[in-house]
């Protein structure tokens, strides 16, 4: 059984999809859509824009969805068994599996990253990868903060979680982090504290978003970010794709349960090989290839 997976924020580089543009018709008729649809040309920022710019919040994530998709929507061959996406990744997973059609995918990502860009500004915050600690250890010392805001935003794989919360909080963790033996605890260069609290005045307005838009019984199990199970049935699958704004990343989870459920080998979609990465570590002998 085939899983294919889509990566979240922080893949994307200048120049993806420049080549897909240029030798697919098929391909440059759906980025000139996505163009139309966003209200200014995307593309112009993929292909030839700056590392600033794309690494704007309104850009990146419709720009990161636009490469994960594409490809999928104009082969014919791609069939998965099971999907999931990372964070962001669970919107492209949606589209590919047929959830979603192309439009609605863009403009739920366009909102979502509008609505936590905005929620971003409301009050400084940030994440940090803290590596070389368990999940209890890590949960542990993010409970024991209780000033401030700090959780465990993103299970990437066995001794790699990324933690969210405030600027302040982010400090007094890293310090503790280190202090109860983790290798590294790193502030990541993000605008806000995505996958936690803080993000909730985002989470209403995707909400709203979410309701009023049209799901179906995906092709294929979905497995969401939220509780790392399949799903088929498009009101929980909703409910979930909320839940997540403000909810933890269940990547190592995911993962597990999909070797388990029988996949035999995942392909990752969109730019970037991070997510193959991640499944090797989470298990060795899983086969992960690159679409």
């Amino acid at each position: 059984m085939k899983a294919y997976v889509f990566p979240g924020q922080g893949a994307q580089f200048v120049g993806m999809g420049k080549e897909l543009y240029e030798t697919s018709d098929k391909a440059k008729e759906l980025f000139e859509k996505a163009n139309d649809i966003l209200g200014f040309r995307i593309t112009d920022l993929m292909f030839e824009g700056t590392e600033e710019d794309l690494r704007q919040t309104k850009v990146t994530q419709p720009a990161v969805f636009l490469v994960s998709v594409i490809p999928a929507l104009i082969d014919p061959s791609v069939k998965p068994d099971m999907v999931a996406g990372h964070s962001l990744g669970e919107f492209s997973a949606l589209v590919v599996s047929g959830a979603l059609s192309f439009e609605d995918g863009l403009k739920l990502v366009s909102k979502r990253a509008e609505a936590m860009q905005k929620a971003c500004e409301v009050r400084p915050s940030t994440m940090a990868a803290v590596i070389g600690l368990d999940d209890e250890k890590v949960e542990e010392v993010c409970n024991h903060i209780k000033e401030e805001i700090v959780v465990a935003a993103n299970y990437n794989c066995p001794g790699q979680i990324v933690i969210s919360g405030s600027e302040e909080g982010i400090a007094i963790a890293c310090e503790k982090m280190t202090e109860a033996g983790a290798k590294r605890a790193l502030k990541l260069k993000v605008g806000g504290a995505f996958h936690s609290p803080l993000m909730n005045p985002a989470k209403e307005e995707l909400a709203q978003a979410i309701n009023n838009t049209d799901f179906k019984a995906p092709n294929c199990p979905i497995y969401q970010n939220i509780d790392a199970l399949p799903h088929t049935e498009p009101d929980t699958i909703k409910n979930n794709l909320i839940a997540q704004l403000t909810g933890a990343v269940r990547w190592t989870q995911i993962v597990k349960n999909m070797i388990n459920d029988g996949t035999t080998s995942f392909v990752e979609v969109g730019p970037g090989t991070v997510l193959q990465g991640l499944i090797k570590k989470i298990d060795r002998s899983a086969e992960a290839l690159s679409f």
